[in-house]
């Protein structure tokens, strides 16, 4: 099967008027190509392509790290998982947004903006040129349609997860129709049900090319989103639908779902997917990560960004006896980290039991670093004064793989031919597991088999970290002995017992599985507990690790939850667009 970013290459003619693409506000979408010369089958293929192609947050009108795909900075940097990293003094915008002390001005909120309404734009182009091509049957303008419109979706989506009073800008808003001064006052999510909704009906069930939506992605996005409006009822039957249908399972090994060798793998529901070395200069490659590595003379040579708290870290301790997490006691001491210290230090390592997912999460000194050596704590990490001493692990290609899944013409090695994991198959059983426990008369035994399913998978020894054969010769291969002291196991049958602990298990399962991809942020808000679980964490975090710009630093309840919309999209909507409460 072809990938969509291969594809994206054979269609690059009919993109290039794409380059220059602005958001809704700055520009007529119609006016950036020419409907005559692309109304047609290939035509209308490759800007559903350049739709595609922002998925990961580059390419597009702001794109880069800050509108990552992987919402580094929104979902996990804000969300209690992980500090800026590097220095406080780069990329300087990004400390407001983990403290909470975001502006109006900030250009991480525009360039996001800008991204995701450019893609809606793409999408738009896609439906209204569809319908003035000749050679399409009724069938594939029903699925290119719905393709377009499970995407406009997604990007409205991932807006209103941001802003929550947004704009729904569909095919009819043109510059020509003088229509394009949208307001932000409607709720937006009965559109992005209804797009989901046609994209369902009219999807397959698979498609040749990877990449593509297909009736189960489209089920797991319009799942999520009534995750996120409490739907519960209404997710439950998209949710099974996907489980029943046997086309997605867990892969036996935690870490396979970020390597770049088994990528679109079978839990892989939903992907933004990258390609490199193909002549695009690192353009096709997961761009927004490109900061997320270890910094010096480490793997992917720069930049030191998205380091992992000590308050996630502490996540994953487990009981020596049972394999369980302390659910309420978790960060009552921290995992021993080398905070201050240099290489040459002495170092004790935790001896305490672990759960093994934590080493595919977090680099910490004196365990294997793929395949790149014992990970040497400071000497990768540009201030732990300022971020910490952890290292992220799972956007990071291994050493045998450098040149060849990294972009080899681009400016550092952290340009990879990596997907970005936007759904893949344990977030639907976990939210399966969440429904199970909110609807009225659902089985918290079914929710906890859920829970099991994936901490059975995190207990294959198999998945586990393991030591070198050579230490000198990390390439050389790895030992069957455990590189730390791992025990995880499932919950006892009747441990899901109440609703209250139910719930508990299921959201901190989720922080374990799901840590560092960019959700955690978008969960707590969904929750409801934003300002419980981040006003609890700032002060464990800072004397943990004594990061001097977390001090004082809080949420807001009722204002903290959605970021501020860009005062130049305000500025430019002629009084249209209404700003967000508290800001």
């Amino acid at each position: 099967m072809r990938s969509l970013k291969v594809l994206f290459l054979a269609s690059a003619i009919a993109m290039i008027a794409y380059a220059c693409s602005k958001s809704f506000l700055d520009k007529a979408p119609l006016g950036q190509l020419d409907p005559s010369a692309l109304a047609n089958k290939n035509g209308v293929n490759g800007i559903l392509i350049g739709a595609y192609s922002l998925l990961d947050g580059y390419g597009g009108a702001g794109g880069d790290w800050s509108a990552a795909g992987s919402n580094w900075v929104y979902g996990s940097m804000a969300g209690t998982e992980a500090h800026k990293g590097s220095s406080v003094g780069d990329q300087p915008d990004a400390v407001p947004i983990e403290t909470f002390r975001p502006t109006t001005t900030n250009y991480y909120f525009h360039n996001k903006w800008l991204l995701v309404y450019d893609g809606v734009s793409r999408c738009n182009d896609v439906i209204r040129t569809a319908a003035l091509a000749t050679d399409l049957t009724q069938a594939e303008s029903d699925e290119i349609l719905a393709e377009a419109r499970g995407l406009r979706a997604w990007y409205h989506f991932e807006a209103k997860k941001m802003w929550n009073n947004i704009p729904f800008v569909d095919e009819t808003i043109t510059y020509g129709a003088g229509n394009y001064f949208v307001p932000n006052t409607a709720d937006a999510w009965p559109k992005i049900e209804e797009d989901l909704q046609y994209a369902i009906a009219n999807l397959p069930n698979s498609q040749a090319e990877v990449g593509r939506l297909n009736k189960y992605s489209a089920e797991a996005i319009l799942a999520k989103a009534y995750m996120f409006q409490h739907k519960y009822s209404d997710a439950k039957p998209l949710l099974d639908d996907i489980i029943t249908s046997g086309k997605y399972q867990l892969v036996d090994q935690f870490h396979k779902n970020f390597d770049i060798i088994n990528k679109n793998n079978t839990e892989s529901i939903f992907a933004a997917q990258a390609s490199v070395n193909d002549g695009a200069n690192g353009n096709n490659g997961n761009w927004g990560d490109v900061l997320n590595f270890p910094y010096g003379g480490s793997p992917g040579t720069c930049c030191g960004f998205f380091q992992p708290t000590q308050y996630l870290v502490n996540h994953f301790k487990t009981d020596a006896v049972t394999g369980l997490p302390d659910l309420d006691n978790f960060s009552s001491s921290d995992v021993t980290n080398d905070m201050g210290k240099l290489s040459s230090d002495a170092f004790t390592p935790y001896a305490g039991t672990l759960d093994p997912r934590l080493d595919w999460t977090a680099g910490r000194r004196g365990i294997p670093y793929l395949d790149w050596g014992i990970n040497v704590g400071n000497d990768w990490i540009r201030a732990q004064s300022d971020g910490g001493p952890y290292s992220p692990v799972k956007n990071v290609y291994p050493n045998a793989l450098l040149g060849k899944l990294t972009d080899a013409s681009f400016w550092s090695s952290g340009v990879t031919a990596n997907n970005i994991n936007l759904i893949r198959y344990a977030d639907v059983l976990l939210w399966a597991a969440e429904v199970e426990t909110e609807v009225p008369g659902g089985s918290l035994v079914t929710a906890e088999n859920y829970v099991n399913m994936i901490r059975t998978r995190a207990a294959n020894p198999a998945g586990f970290v393991h030591t070198y054969i050579d230490p000198s010769n990390p390439e050389g291969g790895f030992t069957n002995t455990p590189a730390a002291n791992y025990k995880v196991s499932n919950y006892p049958a009747g441990f899901f017992s109440t609703q209250d602990i139910a719930r508990k298990a299921i959201r901190y399962e989720r922080m374990l599985e799901l840590g560092m991809e960019g959700h955690r942020f978008f969960d707590l808000v969904r929750w409801g507990i934003a300002a419980q679980e981040i006003n609890a964490y700032f002060p464990i975090e800072f004397a943990s690790l004594k990061i001097a710009y977390i001090s004082g630093a809080s949420f807001t309840a009722n204002r903290n939850e959605y970021w501020p919309i860009p005062q130049n999209e305000i500025d430019k909507s002629n009084g249209t667009l209404v700003q967000n409460p508290g800001y």
